[in-house]
Order: C-alpha cells, then structure tokens, then sequence
C-alpha cells in the first residue's frame, strides 16, 4: 500500500481497524480500548470501527483514538455491510480486527478491503457448527483465541486447530495495581465499608453465565452456618459484607433472590461501575463465580490489584490461576464449595496476603497487555504473510 515490497516492510508499522460495534462496556470492550491503545504506543497506527453512541466510543475518543461511526442492528444488517465496505476502501488498513460476533459477521464484506482480516474469540462455548468453518476458517486469514478453552471450543466446532493462535487476554499493571492505604480508605469510606468488615466483591454483566446467584447462595450459606463473624488470625469477629457490580438482564432476579434469602444487610447491588479499580481498592476478595468464562478480565484485574481472587473451575480460568497458589478454583455451580473457600479465607489474612502476591506475579508475569499487543502484533504479520502466500 506504500510501494515497498512484502520483505521490505515486515516490520513497518501497521495500520490497523479494530472493529467493535458493542454500545455496552464490557471485559471485551476494555480489552479492546487497552489493545488499541498499546499498539498506538507501539508505533502502529491502530483506529476503531464502533458505534457513536457506544461507551466504547466515548472512552476511546477521550484517550485520543481516532474513530469510525458503525451501527449495527444485527449479524444480517446489510446496511452495515456497506458502510463497512466502504470504509476500509477509503482508508486502506492492513488490518482489520473483528472483536465481537456482530462485528465478524461483517468479515465476507470486508474481503479484499484490507491485507488481511483477523478475528478474536472470546467465549468458551463452541459457535455454530452450521458457520462455524466458514466464518473462522474462509472469512478471516487468522483467529486468536483468549485461553486453551476457547481455542478447544472452536476446534468442537471444526475449525481447524492451525488457524487458531492462543493469545491471552491482557492487564496494564501499572494501572491496576494494590492500593496505597489512603486509596485503600478513601474506597472503604465510599462503599460504607467500616474497618472491621469482611469485603468481598464480584464485577460482570448480570448475566447467568456470570453465576452471581451462586455467590449470594454461598453468602447465605455462610450466614446460616454461623461463619459471619467467624474470628479472623487476629481473634477479631468480622462481619461479611459481599458487593455485587454491574448490570445486565438478571439485576431483578438477583435483587429478588438477595431478598428470598434474607441476606439484604450482607449482600448490596452497587450497579455498574466505570472503573473497576473504585471497587477493588475496597475489597478483602474478589469471587468470580462464572459457569462459562473465556478467561475473565475482572479477575485478571483483581489479581494485578492484589486482591486475593476465588473462580470457578470452568474455561479461561483454570489457565489464569494456574496451580501456582494464585489463587483458589471451585467447582462452577457449587455454592456449598464456594462458601466454604469464602469462610476459609476470611480466617486467614496471612493466606490472603500470599495468594494476593502470587496472584500479582502471575499476571506481570504471563498477562500484562504489552504482551497481548505483540502477540496480537505477530498475528497480524503471520496472517499477512499467509494471505500473500495464498496470492489473494
């Protein structure tokens, strides 16, 4: 596109279009704003394709990222399909980045608009069979995968193994990081946490996916079993407070359920949040409770904070708290297991401290987002380089 010839320009920067047409923000959108943003420091020229009226959008242009205006009304909106097209023929990018299932159904329309077309999966549940080959394997030269579970679920689903590069999610740590004790306070004091308070939090779209109902059952459970108050390694008796954040369908069902339980003064909805750091510096533990999970952005962010992190044994997260001592798996689904991992922490500030610091290592170790971006960086090439091989 500059003249120069495959070999010449390997490694010139790249110009490239993440395409998300998401109005909400999600673990997904926050991976793609801090992707766009670490290529942009890398020296590529990345844009955003996304909805105007999307918090992706408004964030994105904040942080001084040029963005396109797409909507989107479905997978099947034609419209968009053309508006697409005609925007990769204007500015010509190297690649062009689908970030969501909306934003990959428009792949066949980007074909021959760009070097190459590369795509993210995200969930660990396989995607139709039916399209499943075609949109992976024909649509896109290239499919990265956020965990070894969501790469198995494609290969379900038949795409082809060789297609599929691993390329977990990513955390600035120098963003997320633990608390100074006044930002520790100052988190403690807006949440009406008091000092003696066992906090625990859980972020994500309420979602049944996201399992918090299994986190209230757990609370419940621990309130009956007479483990609220339970002495700490000090001999304090601390009681346990559980903040819920983020909104989605089940907000309603949620709040219903905290009510059946009788748990209202133990469990809070503290509704969406814009930085999940404003929550973070306030807890004790942080519980994912997923029944599904690609690899889990809000745990991944927990643990760069320092929080001690319990998830469930299921997808993305096994391989993001490893067997290390990062952190503590239970069984998806299992309230009982969850309580119990819950009461045993709240005993022991030691073990809390050191899961916290393990957790921390991990990911400044296996999951910062400089890495995502060179790994996403040498997919782009790789795709490039197979498309050109292809000579299409």
């Amino acid at each position: 596109m500059n003249g120069l010839g495959d070999n010449a320009r390997a490694e010139a920067p790249l110009r490239i279009a993440g395409v998300d047409p998401e109005r909400g923000f999600a673990g997904g959108e926050t991976q793609v704003l801090g992707l766009t943003l670490a290529l942009l420091r890398a020296g590529h020229q990345a844009e955003l394709i996304c909805d105007p009226d999307g918090e992706l959008w408004r964030r994105a242009r904040a942080a001084g990222v040029r963005c396109h205006p797409l909507r989107i009304r479905n997978s099947v909106d034609l419209a968009a399909g053309v508006r697409i097209r005609r925007l990769l023929r204007i500015n010509r990018f190297d690649v062009t980045h689908f970030h969501t299932a909306r934003a990959h159904a428009l792949a066949p329309w980007a074909r021959g608009r760009a070097r190459t077309l590369v795509v993210t999966r995200r969930m660990d549940y396989p995607p139709n069979r039916i399209f499943a080959r075609w949109l992976f394997d024909r649509a896109v030269d290239g499919v990265a995968a956020i965990s070894p579970a969501v790469a198995a679920a494609l290969t379900r689903a038949g795409v082809a193994r060789a297609n599929v590069t691993i390329i977990p999610s990513g955390v600035d740590c120098a963003h997320f990081r633990p608390p100074t004790d006044d930002e520790r306070r100052a988190a403690r004091t807006r949440f009406g946490l008091a000092d003696d308070e066992f906090a625990i939090g859980a972020i994500g779209a309420l979602a049944e996916r996201k399992g918090q109902r299994f986190l209230i059952e757990a609370i419940a459970r621990i309130r009956e079993g007479a483990a609220d108050g339970a002495p700490d390694a000090g001999g304090r008796a601390r009681a346990t407070r559980c903040l819920i954040a983020g909104a989605g369908a089940i907000g309603a069902a949620l709040a219903a359920e905290i009510e059946r339980r009788g748990v209202g003064g133990a469990v809070r909805m503290v509704g969406p949040i814009t930085d999940a750091r404003d929550l973070l510096r306030a807890l004790d533990l942080f519980v994912m409770p997923s029944i599904h999970e690609g690899l889990g952005v809000a745990a991944l962010e927990a643990m760069a904070c320092g929080v001690p992190v319990i998830a469930s044994r299921t997808g993305g997260l096994i391989d993001l708290i490893g067997e290390g001592g990062a952190g503590i798996l239970t069984p998806p689904g299992d309230s009982a297991a969850l309580a119990e991992a819950i009461a045993s922490l709240a005993r022991s500030p030691a073990r809390r401290a050191e899961i916290g610091a393990a957790g921390r290592a991990r990911v400044a170790t296996n999951f910062t987002m400089a890495a995502m971006a060179a790994r996403t960086v040498a997919l782009y090439r790789e795709a490039i380089r197979r498309r050109g091989a292809r000579g299409n």
